[in-house]
């Protein structure tokens, strides 16, 4: 079991890593059995399983509209016990295509154990991640 304050170190190298696209891979940060359930209606929305169902498929879907080197990621809050992490951040883009911006505001649940993330369970307004994102109903990958 980890103590609450590797949780949450866990979870701070995580964002740093997504927010400065510091080129390593993302996978040091999860488990090879790890899931990320994307809670709502959302094409994208469901459980994510293992690195290429999490990395490659939920997150390749979710961001390919964004332009990423306009990706803003800001911690709002970061609240933890034991192996349980629950952060709040925003997300900013624009959209790829120059048509606007994404700008959610996300909560998540962590699950760290061992030094790695074992599951994600993600809220956010999924209507404006529909309008912004998905307005024309593009599909999911497939699970794994």
């Amino acid at each position: 079991m980890n103590s609450t304050e590797t949780s949450k170190d866990v979870i701070r190298n995580y964002v740093d890593a997504l927010r400065t696209q510091d080129g390593g891979p993302l996978e040091r940060f999860f488990a090879a059995d790890a899931t990320w359930t994307l809670i709502g209606d959302l094409p994208i929305s469901g459980t994510w399983r293992g690195h290429q169902g999490i990395l490659g498929d939920f997150l390749g879907t979710a961001f390919v509209r964004l332009a990423p080197e306009t990706l803003d990621l800001a911690v709002l809050d970061l609240i933890g016990e034991g192996e349980k992490v629950v952060l709040e951040w925003t997300s900013k883009a624009r959209l790829r295509d120059g048509d606007g911006w994404y700008d959610q505001h996300c909560l998540a649940v962590f699950t760290v154990r061992d030094a790695l993330i074992t599951s994600v369970r993600e809220y956010f307004d999924t209507e404006h991640a529909r309008q912004t994102l998905f307005n024309d109903r593009t599909p999911a990958a497939a699970r794994n």
